[in-house]
């Protein structure tokens, strides 16, 4: 194998699947990329959960194929000026040069590369980049990271075939505070699914589309999840296991309505939280008409005390809640003001926003 390359093209290639390639696996096929030169050149990267194959811009001299180190090309690449010349050696190494720069890496053979899952295409989806993108970033901070609620540790991607579109649901939770946004989609599915991507291939999958402008092609199977755009493709195993019923901690019928300014009331939490407790993030909420009183207390530190206009017309009340639980909310939601729907002083709060149509978000209060 032998192959000429732009150093920008191989350096973009190799940094878009340093998430990807294992580099503290016991299994060092993990920490190698595969790259092929055939008719074209591609590269293909895998931790076993996640996958990414795509093709590769370059001049191929020799075809052939081999696994290579992907942080150390990657340095390289990184390092070097002008265009590469990578060339196979015997016993798996692998010539690299630039200019009068010249680097040997030790490779491992092709065959010892795992085999990728090959995308089945019954079931078939089309969105927006942007779209997917938007619905990440809005639900992905709401996930858990807890070992024990596993299928918490993903987002709930939960497809509902209508008469002439797919209503797509992407819905995050970590038992604490829920984010969830709706769209309608194109595309086939026979029936109703709810299939659990795992919160890092959302994360490269974010990175993938980033700025694009192009139709993502979904394709779904028993076990994997198939994201495709431009001949790259994105490969993740699902989590396995019943994800919650998160229509049932969506309040329906809450009486009481907060409506404030979205900005003012974020750097209103982000100060008063200063002196909050660093495990709890504790923030008491005193509503009154036509206000918000912001309060926390730390018996080590001090007390911090805000106060800022709010649309309220209720009877006074008092509810409490992790400050940063709010101000992720706050910082995902659109538009200039934000409303918060109550009901009791511990019943689930739900925000919305008229900016971000299809986006609800739930906090559960704290005991004050």
């Amino acid at each position: 194998m032998k192959l000429k390359i732009q150093k920008e093209a191989i350096q973009n290639a190799l940094q878009g699947i340093q998430g990807i390639v294992d580099k503290k696996t016991t299994m060092p096929i993990l920490s190698h990329f595969l790259l092929k030169a055939g008719k074209t050149a591609s590269l293909m990267a895998t931790d076993l959960d996640i996958a990414l194959k795509g093709p590769l811009d370059a001049e191929i001299l020799e075809e052939g194929g081999l696994c290579i180190p992907a942080k150390k090309l990657f340095e390289i690449a990184r390092e070097v000026e002008g265009e590469i010349l990578l060339e196979a050696q015997e016993n798996n190494w692998i010539k690299v040069t630039s200019g009068k720069s010249t680097f040997k890496l030790m490779g491992l053979p092709e065959e010892d590369f795992p085999a990728l899952p090959e995308v089945t295409k019954s079931e078939e989806l089309t969105i927006k980049a942007g779209t997917l993108k938007d619905m990440i970033e809005k639900t992905i901070y709401a996930t858990g990271e807890s070992d024990t609620r596993y299928t918490l540790n993903g987002l709930l991607m939960h497809f509902i075939p209508k008469k002439k579109e797919i209503e797509f649901k992407v819905i995050g939770t970590d038992g604490h505070r829920l984010s969830a946004i709706t769209v309608n989609i194109e595309g086939t599915v026979t029936e109703e699914k709810k299939l659990i991507l795992p919160k890092k291939a959302a994360m490269e999958l974010k990175k993938l589309i980033e700025g694009s402008s192009d139709n993502i092609t979904i394709y779904i199977d028993k076990n994997h999840i198939f994201f495709s755009t431009d001949d790259v493709v994105l490969t993740s195993r699902l989590i396995e296991g019943t994800y919650p019923n998160y229509e049932q901690v969506i309040p329906k019928n809450n009486e009481k309505k907060v409506v404030v300014e979205k900005i003012a009331f974020l750097k209103a939490l982000r100060r008063t939280s200063i002196m909050s407790r660093e495990k709890t993030n504790a923030v008491r909420l005193d509503l009154e008409a036509g206000k918000i009183t912001l309060i926390s207390m730390n018996p080590d530190i001090g007390e911090a005390r805000e106060e800022i206009a709010a649309e309220y017309k209720d009877e006074p009340m008092t509810v409490g809640y992790n400050a940063r639980y709010l101000m992720d909310i706050l910082q995902a939601m659109e538009g200039e003001t934000v409303t918060m729907e109550l009901q009791e002083p511990l019943s689930p709060t739900l925000l919305l926003s008229p900016d971000s149509k299809g986006y609800i978000c739930v906090a559960m209060p704290m005991r004050t």
